[in-house]
């Protein structure tokens, strides 16, 4: 099937029973067992399973061209149940360029349990001199957050497998509408299903997507159902439906993204523009190699620093100042400030995740707050 009718009907299963076309929610706890103790509908428990939790997972699996999916409480845990899937002293390599919120997840809580280090894996030379032999897994994120840097998925799966090491792919960012890493060679696949599944920033959720049923993947599975970091029935259930017009709105948002990208690289208090569906990007060429759309994220930087950043939000009207990305509204926030002491995002760099409103209310609304000042 094509990947619009994935959306559509690989996570629906009508109740046979009340004739529903629409799966409906799931609230128990518990499943019956039958005369010999066995539970004929396949679920025993809610942290478990569940039937929308069962059919958000097929779609995922499915949306990303997988054999098999977990579903989590937020993006965060998905991530920590990798980490958490490792043997202690596993030696683990990360982005220099990485959502902070799993930067720092690593750092504050694995810290003394797992090695890590934060390296440009971009560059073959020092990737490879950061290799040990308790090397387990490379963390990748592509287009990354907020630099859009792209990495060559290949690239590092060649180097990783050669080694013996998974290669784990945070697509957040793009969606499987835009690049699926699981067919270029990847691992798992690690989504925030707060953001694009979701896609109207009213639900929480992340999820992992396996190449492989391996004992790896058994471990992951293990975390899952133990920590029971779940999403909610109701949660899954509000995914799957989001999940339906996934590859219709995720065009919307790369459309916008691009004509917002080009309008901002030529205006003259526009210092760069990040985004990979630029032909001035460094890395359009491999963008165009690995993603069959450029996505729906961009960050640019005003020429100035951190005042004048700060009055462009001030002055915007339809985009809203807030932080996460996804939604159907345009969102934009100087990242730098919510990253912290330690960020290396310039103080001029404002990120913005575009929306589906009308693109000429959008570039004018640009346009009046960057001539504002």
């Amino acid at each position: 099937m094509k990947i619009e009718t994935i959306a559509i009907h690989a996570g629906n299963h009508p109740d046979k029973a009340s004739g529903t076309v629409i799966q409906p929610i799931t609230l128990s706890t518990t499943f019956t067992r039958d005369q010999n103790g066995e539970y004929p509908s396949g679920h025993i428990y809610s942290r478990s399973s569940n039937p929308n939790r069962a059919s958000l997972e097929k779609v995922l699996t499915q949306l990303e061209g997988g054999v098999d999916a977990a579903a989590f409480s937020s993006g965060n845990a998905a991530g920590m149940a990798v980490f958490q899937s490792l043997q202690p002293g596993t030696h683990i390599i990360l982005p220099d360029d990485m959502y902070h919120g799993l930067r720092n997840q690593v750092k504050n809580l694995f810290a003394g349990i797992l090695e890590f280090d934060f390296v440009d894996v971009n560059d073959e030379v020092v990737l490879q001199q950061h290799i040990k032999a308790n090397t387990g897994v490379i963390w990748i994120e592509t287009p990354s957050n907020p630099l859009l840097k792209l990495t060559d998925i290949k690239k590092v799966v060649n180097i990783a497998h050669a080694k013996g090491i998974m290669v784990v792919c945070d697509n957040t960012f793009a969606t499987p509408i835009c690049q699926q890493p699981l067919l270029l060679g990847a691992d798992l696949v690690m989504h925030s299903s707060t953001k694009y599944f979701g896609g109207h920033s009213d639900l929480m959720g992340g999820a992992l997507i396996t190449a492989e049923k391996s004992d790896w993947w058994q471990k992951i599975r293990q975390v899952q159902e133990m920590g029971g970091a779940i999403p909610s029935p109701a949660d899954c259930y509000y995914l799957v439906r989001s999940l339906k017009t996934l590859p219709y709105r995720v065009r919307g948002h790369v459309h916008n993204a691009q004509r917002l990208a080009e309008f901002l690289e030529q205006h003259p208090k526009i210092e760069q523009v990040m985004y990979p569906g630029l032909a001035l990007h460094p890395q359009h060429e491999l963008a165009s190699a690995q993603m069959s759309l450029y996505g729906g994220m961009l960050s640019f930087l005003i020429n100035g620093g951190q005042p004048e950043a700060s009055k462009v939000i001030n002055a915007l009207k339809l985009f809203t100042q807030a932080t996460s990305l996804g939604g159907v509204e345009s969102l934009i926030e100087h990242r730098a400030l919510i990253e912290g002491p330690d960020t290396k995002t310039p103080f001029n760099l404002l990120r913005v995740s575009v929306g589906l409103e009308h693109i000429d209310d959008l570039i004018e609304d640009m346009k009046q707050a960057l001539d504002s000042f």
